[in-house]
């Protein structure tokens, strides 16, 4: 026979041998977040025989009010865990959208960096060209002689 009492404890009547009764206490020192038992309190008297079958009595207008707290508490949590999915998914949503916006402007920097690669490379083609067109200009026998006559120069002088 089980009995919830109006101070919140729970009369349970049990009947049968040793080993089965304590396989019963350890199954309902139940301690999670739905339910937990602060304590078994025991008293021990002869079996009658007034228990031959297991049911539960109640009384007019009486609901488990335990299962339906549990059930309550299930709600919520099925509620919070909706609740964090659709954040979460949100989430991810809005990084995917961040990323491929990052992606594109690496891209873009990455092609701006090919053009200026290839921009550079033209400026010292061109530089090369001009050079060449310089040196092409100057006459190089008169800078020779110029070369020879400081060095004649130089020598006269002793310096070197």
């Amino acid at each position: 026979m089980i009995e919830n009492l109006n101070d919140g404890r729970v009369k349970i009547i049990a009947e049968g041998d040793d080993e089965k009764l304590k396989w019963f206490e350890n199954a309902i020192d139940i301690k999670n977040t739905l339910f937990h038992v602060s304590s078994i309190e025991k008293a021990y008297s002869a079996a009658g025989s007034e228990f031959s079958q297991f049911g539960k009595f109640v009384e007019e207008g009486e609901t488990d009010s335990r299962l339906d707290k549990g059930v309550e508490v299930m709600k919520e949590i099925l509620v919070a865990i909706k609740d964090v999915n659709k954040s979460l998914d949100n989430m991810n949503s809005n990084l995917g959208g961040k990323i491929d916006r990052i992606d594109g402007k690496m891209d873009r920097t990455l092609q701006k960096q090919d053009e200026l690669l290839v921009e550079v490379k033209d400026m010292n083609a061109s530089l090369n060209d001009k050079m060449d067109k310089v040196l092409d200009k100057t006459d190089v026998s008169d800078l020779k002689s110029d070369m020879a006559e400081v060095k004649t120069a130089l020598r006269a002088k002793g310096i070197i």
